[in-house]
């Protein structure tokens, strides 16, 4: 046997101190699902703050979805539930950030004789 095939066969052979293999110590990248995931409980956290998610729940809102737009959502959001599916878009749509609009209905408004510092 050679030296590396030896050295390879006792770090495969190590064993922690409760008799099992040492894992290898491996920084493991999060998914992106995970911070999307994170997101959506941000955003549900937000709509329970301001009251959209109280009251009884006395409306029906159903319709036929193409499926792969469904399991797309349901993988990026963590949710399998339809009802909380659904409710997720809702609230995605409800409290939508503006931004994006307000900065295009600004676009040229930059007085030219600005000093930018550039």
């Amino acid at each position: 046997m050679t030296a590396q095939v030896k050295a390879r066969t006792s770090a495969i052979a190590a064993k922690n101190s409760k008799g099992r293999p040492e894992a290898k110590s491996r920084q493991r990248a999060k998914p992106a699902h995970a911070d999307r995931r994170f997101e959506t409980r941000e955003i549900l956290s937000l709509a329970e703050s301001k009251g959209l998610l109280s009251g009884a729940r006395t409306l029906v809102v159903r319709g036929r979805m193409p499926e792969e737009l469904v399991a797309q959502a349901r993988r990026r959001t963590g949710i399998t539930s339809d009802t909380k599916l659904l409710e997720a878009a809702l609230v995605s749509l409800a409290l939508s950030d503006d931004y994006a609009d307000w900065l295009l209905a600004h676009r040229g408004t930059v007085n030219p004789d600005l000093d930018l510092e550039f």
